[in-house]
């Protein structure tokens, strides 16, 4: 038996979580965007952290998190704005001009 879709409800929305991380205290920072759909901001904190974590970063400066306003045009944020609404964490580094 197939449950029926709900064409009313609206779209989960994902969550952009800006910030910076290191490998190490000392060591050079990169950039990042974190892409997730979450209940709540902790709980988009809390799984962005521990997913960076389970990717060697042992420190990470989170600036700014907000809602999305619909999809990006360009990759990677297209791809990771996907993997998002499929339940993924989906990290995007960038090399940052300090």
């Amino acid at each position: 038996m197939t449950t029926p879709v709900n064409d009313n409800e609206p779209a989960p929305s994902v969550t952009l979580i800006t910030g910076r991380v290191r490998r190490e205290k000392e060591g050079k920072a990169r950039g990042v965007h974190v892409m997730l759909v979450a209940s709540d901001d902790d709980s988009a904190v809390r799984r962005a952290l521990e997913s960076l974590a389970a990717q060697g970063y042992a420190e990470a400066e989170l600036d700014q998190i907000g809602d999305m306003e619909g999809e990006p045009d360009e990759e990677p944020y297209l791809s990771a704005w996907q993997g998002a609404l499929e339940g993924e964490v989906s990290i995007v580094f960038f090399d940052e001009s300090i």
